[in-house]
């Protein structure tokens, strides 16, 4: 069964700031001669790890709205230069809209079981709903709307 997290985006307000951000560090990591794979650092290793791994998602809620997925590669636990273990999220670089939902904030992350996911704004398919801006989207979502 495919599981997913839930996650908090600290920093980006919007989907092309997540975008831009994930470019900005791809060409640093390219300059500095490191892996370019996207990545996200966390405290706590996912107990359901064999369900999240090459197949879940990390779904990013961006000021109060779930808006958006990347694929989880992988994850892999480490030790920090402090001997604190900790697990990195490889992230795939590809950042898709989904159905705005409101989410209240929380600590850390969530699990998330594929059949409460919201589906992918398909860019062919949604149509309009695509086509508006991501603040009009998630005004509307906000309002129960969408």
């Amino acid at each position: 069964m495919t599981l997913h997290l839930l996650k908090l985006c600290v920093g980006p307000a919007t989907i092309e700031e997540l975008e831009a951000r994930i470019a900005r560090n791809r060409a640093e990591a390219l300059r500095l001669e490191r892996d370019p794979a996207p990545f996200h650092t966390t405290r706590m290793i996912p107990k359901r790890a064999r369900e999240i791994a090459g197949r879940g998602s990390i779904y990013w809620v961006m000021k109060g709205t779930l808006v958006c997925r990347q694929p989880i590669a992988g994850i892999a636990p480490f030790t920090d230069t402090d001997g604190i273990a900790r697990c990195r999220l490889i992230l795939g670089t590809e950042v898709t809209p989904v159905a705005p939902r409101p989410c209240r904030p929380f600590q850390g992350w969530r699990y998330l079981e594929h059949r409460d996911a919201p589906p992918d704004l398909d860019r062919h398919a949604a149509g309009d709903l695509i086509q508006m801006p991501e603040s009009l989207r998630r005004e509307l979502a906000g309002l129960g709307l969408i």
